[in-house]
This record gives structure tokens, C-alpha cells and sequence, in this order.
């Protein structure tokens, strides 16, 4: 399994700790190529979405994006996060799937930019990741 067998998935699939593993290699070798990021974050709640999105900024050592978009709101979610301007906003979202999606901006090497995903929510819990 590599990142590119996400392509047109609505929800992301359960992985195995094997593929795991594989696959959060390819995604920090993919990541290094790029200047900075989106993340898209298909959640059952607000709640799971942030804990997702914190989650992946420990895991990759990303600054805290500042969170708008308050009050939250309630049932499934879209949250979309900017590494360049530093922010998140959630907003209500019906019918998507599950997930989280990062997109790689790199100006100055446009082919390294793509997006990745869906990822599983807990894709960057520290138990899924080995740490």
C-alpha cells in the first residue's frame, strides 16, 4: 500500500501497524519536499477533528494553528488548516467522509506539491505512530 492508493477514497481505511508505518515514512519523505501546508480534517465532531489536527502538529513538529471559527459546531465537521497564514476554522459539514488530507505547497518545486489522504484520524496519535 503506498499514498497514492488513497486517491478518490471517501473515508480512509483501517491500516494495519505495518502499513502504518510504511505509509507515515512516505509521507514525511513527501513532506520534506514542500514549503509548507493545508490540512483538511472529515470528522464526526469538533472535537474529534481538533484532536486530530493536534495531534498531527505534535507528530510533525508543526507551531499550533490558531483556531477560529467559534462557537463550534455541532455534528460532523470539515476543519480546513493553513500552515502559512497559522490558522483553522471548522465549520458544520454533512455527508463527508472520514479523514484527514494534507496538501503540499512547494512555490519553488511545484511537483512536489499534491495532497495526501484520507489518513485516518488517529493516523498521528503517538500509539500509531510508535511513540
Amino acid at each position: 500500500m503506498n499514498l497514492d492508493d488513497f486517491r478518490g477514497l471517501r473515508t480512509a481505511p483501517e491500516l494495519s501497524a505495518e502499513q502504518r508505518q510504511s505509509l507515515q515514512a512516505q509521507l514525511r519523505d513527501r513532506l520534506s519536499a514542500c514549503e509548507w501546508f493545508t490540512v483538511g480534517v472529515m470528522a464526526a465532531s469538533a472535537d474529534e477533528a481538533i484532536a486530530a489536527l493536534r495531534q498531527l502538529e505534535a507528530a510533525l513538529g508543526w507551531d499550533a494553528l490558531s483556531l477560529g471559527g467559534e462557537p463550534l459546531p455541532e455534528g460532523g465537521v470539515f476543519l480546513k488548516g493553513n500552515q502559512r497564514n497559522g490558522t483553522a476554522m471548522v465549520r458544520a459539514e454533512a455527508g463527508l467522509g472520514l479523514g484527514i488530507l494534507i496538501s503540499g505547497q512547494a512555490p519553488s518545486n511545484p511537483d512536489a506539491e499534491d495532497t495526501w489522504g484520507p489518513l485516518p484520524l488517529d493516523f498521528f496519535a503517538a500509539e500509531a505512530i510508535g511513540g
